[in-house]
């Protein structure tokens, strides 16, 4: 028995990484327990286990008396001074006994006992090891998939990336190396459980702080981020130095640092733009190429109208909405976005309107005026009332006309 234990100690320690200490207090207490409900029931028990070699001791606690009335727990003072001679009435034997006495059902109960608090153990140190890792990126070998979940091996323990996290279009094969953000550790019935993320937007967000340097050092700030995995993902930054560039910084010497990131995305877009407080400027800058003719701000309902050219529609709203949907989330307002149609002008409306305007005539004498070439107040030049009488007006309209004109 000692050598399983040895096993099980040198095992626990060096592949688990639980403390041998820790092991051998567990492996004794469920002895104990599992002793008391076999052929030892009622009997009180030490054990001790050596930690170098593994060898088990165990010992018969009992009180010394002049008349023993459970054996299990008393031993009679010629007995007890027959093992240890100087032993009096009161005290407690420690009468060392056969570990195989300990019966079969109570190894095999201490067994599983044991198992118990080892997979008690794996929980605690589970926890323990990631609780601090949590938001960061981690590394891993993909391990196998079971329905949508995808179940990875970090080395120490398994995680899960569940299909919900998954990015669209990725498949991993087992063997396959894999970088994902630790997002949570959820209590099961089976212990924590390492939720893993490759959808998540913090995944790009921390992506980024690891590759440049001036996010990760607090010079550039990520202001606003929206995501659409495996699609396109929108972000804007500040700077706390002038000096520095933060779309810039971001991107790197020739695309360096942002290329690095939309490698690991597997080609997923990237747009980073400067960020303004003001959702309008904001907007102008998210739509770019696109430039939005007309701009409606409605600030109570958090929502903005953009009236783009025909020719900008289509970039302006995206792929299936993407581009739009993504503006969005990142200024935080509802973007409803609609074609500009420019205003139609008719010339001879524009003209009826302008001599009605100018000299108070009425719209059926000025729309009869523009019918005989008179479209504007400059084309009244060299004009008299014999002129429009000649035209087809009567002599009382082209006087009126003429007092009106000559009056203004």
């Amino acid at each position: 028995m000692s050598s399983e234990i040895l096993t099980v100690l040198e095992y626990m320690e060096k592949e688990r990484g639980i403390a041998r200490a820790d092991m051998i207090a567990a492996i004794v207490n469920a002895i104990k327990a599992a002793a008391l409900k076999g052929v030892n029931s009622g009997q009180e028990l030490k054990i001790e286990i050596n930690p170098k070699n593994g060898q088990l001791k165990a010992w018969a606690l009992l009180k010394v008396t002049d008349s023993v009335s459970d054996p299990k727990q008393e031993i009679a003072l010629e007995k007890a001074q027959a093992i240890k001679p100087d032993v009096q009435i009161g005290d407690v034997l420690e009468r060392e006994v056969n570990p195989s006495e300990l019966g079969r059902i109570a190894a095999q109960t201490a067994r599983q006992a044991v198992m118990q608090k080892l997979r008690q153990f794996e929980k605690d140190r589970i926890y323990d090891d990631y609780k601090d890792m949590v938001g960061n990126i981690v590394t891993g070998t993909v391990r196998r998939r079971e329905r949508n979940d995808i179940y990875v091996d970090l080395g120490k323990s398994e995680a899960v990336l569940p299909g919900r996290e998954q990015v669209p279009g990725e498949e991993y094969q087992p063997g396959d190396r894999i970088r994902a953000i630790l997002l949570n550790i959820e209590s099961t019935p089976r212990g924590p459980e390492l939720i893993l993320s490759r959808g998540s937007p913090r995944f790009v967000r921390r992506l980024f702080e690891v590759e440049v340097g001036e996010i990760a050092d607090g010079t550039v700030k990520i202001e606003a981020f929206a995501r659409e995995p495996g699609y396109r993902t929108k972000i804007a930054v500040t700077s706390s130095d002038p000096k520095v560039d933060p779309v810039g910084a971001c991107v790197g010497a020739r695309g360096a640092r942002v290329k690095t990131i939309v490698r690991e995305l597997n080609g997923e877009k990237v747009d980073i733009i400067n960020w303004f407080p003001d959702p309008k400027q904001l907007v102008l800058e998210a739509l770019k190429p696109a430039v939005p003719r007309d701009i409606v701000l409605d600030e109570r309902a958090k929502r903005i109208l953009l009236r783009v050219a025909t020719e900008d529609l289509a970039i302006a709203i995206g792929k299936k909405g993407q581009n739009a949907r993504l503006t969005s989330r990142l200024v935080g307002w509802r973007i409803d976005i609609e074609e500009h149609k420019a205003e139609v002008v008719d010339p001879r409306a524009q003209a009826i309107k302008s001599l009605v305007d100018t000299f108070g005539l009425t719209a059926p004498i000025a729309e009869r005026l523009v019918g005989v070439g008179i479209n504007s107040p400059a084309a009244f030049e060299g004009v008299d009332a014999e002129a429009l009488v000649e035209a087809g007006f009567t002599a009382e309209e082209s006087a009126d006309i003429m007092q009106r004109v000559s009056g203004a």
